[in-house]
């Protein structure tokens, strides 16, 4: 009976927190007026009916348009347990958008000629034992590679690996899925395994090549490797349903997780600007050629000429099933305790970033207030 009082406590304590902030909305976001005050306001009822509908603690957003961030804001709880508010600022962990960052990273490298897309990964990574079929760069690029996801039942790792060379220990020497460009089939580890690439062929580590080559030039500051060891300002604290996917604020903290094991495909952690920042810089030439990110942003084929809705580092098309646009490149991420959306509209030169400390994934529906911004700002 305690502890279901306490429960039961604990569960209207986090309901009324959000509550609360969401009340509080228009003192804790951080705004470019840049946006007529009538737009930034329908923005905010948007969010706050989504934050309200979800139960979620905290959310950032950034909005892109014509190449400038015209919209920032936080709202909610960064921390629940310290009442800690969110920023435009706020730092949370990215997750899978993390590979948007790593695919710009190798085709840079490409560009320079440093990197052969088509060379087999041995190249550049020696210590990676060859398969029965080649793999190559761009085939880790688009999930086309053949190297196996998480197995069922195999969860989020909390030992620590000190270089990703390491960290290929835990795929290795497992068989291909299927034989490289027959079959499109996701993997974090494939991007593990092209972090190793990016370090072989530009003969740095691959956190000093992202902080040189993309967090600088793109004015990125807030951005770095998830380490649970660093003191990270203005990081947010993660959250995860009691119950698997009831968003009715009965929350608790989410499993431990170290993700040195995936650091280009799920160990970042970023703020809504810096992820603006980086659209922008992706998209006008700062990062990469712009028919370097028009070739990313084209959906791959199976080698029998299937369509994958995946380019390099990119979806490409429908967000999250929500977006009609078939111009749309996007990438979402979820892990413990966060869950994080990037879309881009590069016809129409719109980005809006969306992160919160909620983990959920698709469920939790930040497509919908993707489209939701998207139609307020664009009509």
């Amino acid at each position: 009976m305690k502890r279901q009082i306490t429960t039961i406590v604990s569960r209207l304590l986090c309901i009324a927190l959000v509550l609360t902030l969401i009340a509080w909305v228009p003192a804790t976001a951080q705004t470019n007026t840049a946006l007529p005050a009538e737009k930034i306001a329908r923005i905010e009822t948007a969010i706050s009916s989504f934050m309200s509908r979800q139960s979620i603690p905290a959310v950032s957003v950034a909005v892109v348009q014509d190449n400038q961030i015209r919209f920032q804001g936080g709202y909610g709880m960064a921390d629940l347990e310290n009442f800690v508010p969110a920023k435009a600022l706020t730092v949370y962990r990215i997750a899978s958008v993390s590979k948007s960052l790593t695919a710009v990273a190798a085709m840079q490298l490409a560009e320079k000629g440093k990197l052969d897309l088509d060379a087999p990964v041995q190249k550049y990574v020696p210590s990676f034992p060859t398969k029965n079929f080649p793999i190559t760069t761009r085939q880790l690029l688009a999930h086309l590679s053949g190297i196996r996801n998480y197995r069922p039942g195999e969860g989020e790792r909390t030992n620590r690996y000190n270089t990703l060379t390491d960290a290929l220990s835990i795929f290795r020497d497992d068989p291909l899925d299927f034989e490289p460009g027959t079959r499109f089939s996701y993997t974090t580890f494939g991007y593990t395994l092209l972090g190793a690439v990016i370090e072989g062929a530009s003969g740095m580590t691959f956190a000093d090549y992202l902080r040189e080559n993309i967090f600088k030039p793109a004015g990125m500051q807030h951005t770095q490797v998830d380490d649970l060891y660093a003191i990270i300002p203005n990081r947010a604290r993660g959250y995860t349903p009691r119950v698997f996917a009831q968003f009715d604020g009965n929350y608790r903290n989410p499993v431990l997780m170290d993700s040195s094991y995936k650091i280009p495909g799920g160990g970042l952690v970023s703020t809504a600007e810096d992820l603006a920042r980086f659209a922008i810089a992706a998209q006008n030439g700062v990062l990469i050629k712009p028919g370097t990110f028009a070739e990313m942003s084209k959906s791959q084929k199976t080698r029998d000429g299937r369509e994958t809705g995946y380019g390099y580092g990119w979806y490409v098309g429908k967000l999250g099933g929500f977006s009609n646009d078939p111009d749309s490149v996007w990438h979402g991420g979820v892990q413990p305790g966060f869950t994080s959306n990037l879309w881009l509209l590069p016809k129409k030169r719109f980005a809006v970033v969306i992160l919160t400390n909620l983990e959920g994934g698709g469920r939790l529906g930040l497509g919908t207030l993707a489209n939701q911004i998207a139609d307020i700002v664009l009509q």
